[in-house]
């Protein structure tokens, strides 16, 4: 049986056509799904008895469950109970401008970035589309409000389940799903090349964010495994490509971490590299763990860095901090929970 939240309406429509009945049917059931909310079959009054039967013999409806949920200002942070007992989490953030929530896509993660306790929880499995599509309807029923962005920047690298990610786009994309606009989306990715060549042909005007955080071969290897197989070079080549074939702006995040890649000469480096390119760069100010012997720079050297950049021309931001007094590192309040 398959999770009914995982099918996109195209695949919900050739499933009615190839049980001889109208494709019409799909945007019925999406509206009982996605409008109206229900939670099972029976309640979908407008669709014949017979077929409600078949769609049980084929279709079950996945449930998730918060577990914890820890509050700061203007931020939550939930852990997520997945049907099969595994975790994951997802923040909501309000902004003046909607509820973001950033979500997981993987339990656990295999990229072994050294600054993120996320990559301390080995990858267990993929999070289905339908899943992450819970992961939204979930929060939206625990605030009683829409959420108006996504972010898939969460446990998880999204491009190490590309398929899942493109089917979810897809659903939340749909004005007969949740009907998120395609540019309220981001889909963030610590640079796995030939995933990025791919994406350049993705028909939806998503968003795409870089996890950077360093500007030169050695320290970025240091910091993210996966700089050992894409390099910065082809890494650069891939996004190049990709701006050629969407000219949509790239956002590059950049974590500041203290004495290691937040020294002058890293952002003229930077700054260089960027130099010419549609993008911006987000300054992240780090979130340290008990785990972790990192540490956040301190304000004066990020606001320096930022002066560098917009002095070479670089379009560059600090991000707004949110979760300072809860568990705000991505995968903190998993593993502290789990005691990984």
């Amino acid at each position: 049986m398959i999770n009914i939240y995982s099918m996109t309406l195209k695949k919900l429509e050739d499933y009615f056509l190839s049980i001889n009945e109208k494709k019409y049917k799909a945007r019925q059931v999406y509206d009982w799904l996605y409008i109206k909310r229900v939670n099972t079959f029976d309640n979908m009054s407008n669709i014949k008895k017979d077929i409600l039967e078949k769609l049980k013999t084929d279709y079950y409806f996945e449930k998730i469950e918060i577990i914890k949920c820890e509050n700061d200002e203007l931020v939550k942070k939930y852990l997520l109970k997945l049907s099969d007992d595994r975790t994951i989490e997802a923040v909501l953030m309000e902004h003046d401008y909607g509820n973001s929530l950033c979500i997981s896509s993987e339990v656990g993660c295999n990229m072994n970035c050294s600054f993120c306790e996320s990559g301390k929880i080995k990858k267990q499995r993929d999070v289905t589309s339908g899943e992450m599509v819970l992961e939204i309807m979930k929060i939206e029923e625990d605030i009683k409000s829409r959420i108006s962005h996504v972010v898939i920047m969460g446990i998880g690298e999204p491009f190490d389940n590309y398929d899942n990610i493109v089917d979810f786009i897809e659903i939340v994309n749909n004005p007969f799903g949740i009907n998120l606009g395609s540019r309220h989306i981001t889909v963030s990715t610590c640079g796995i090349v030939p995933k990025i060549y791919e994406f350049s042909e993705f028909p939806y005007q998503v968003n795409l964010a870089i996890s950077l955080h360093a500007s030169n071969n050695e320290l970025r290897s240091k910091l993210m495994p996966i700089n050992k197989v894409y390099n910065i070079e082809k890494l650069m080549e891939s996004i190049k490509y990709y701006l050629s074939r969407t000219n949509r702006r790239v956002t590059f995040e950049y974590i500041m971490l203290d004495k290691v890649n937040d020294k002058e000469s890293n952002a003229m480096e930077l700054a260089n590299l960027l130099h010419g390119m549609n993008c911006y760069v987000n300054l992240i100010p780090y979130n340290e763990t008990s785990r972790i012997p990192y540490k956040r720079s301190s304000k004066e050297n990020i606001l320096k860095f930022y002066d560098i950049l917009k002095r070479y021309g670089i379009n560059v931001t600090i991000r707004r901090e949110f979760g300072g007094k809860i568990s705000a590192a991505c995968g903190q309040l998993k593993s502290s929970e789990e005691k990984v």
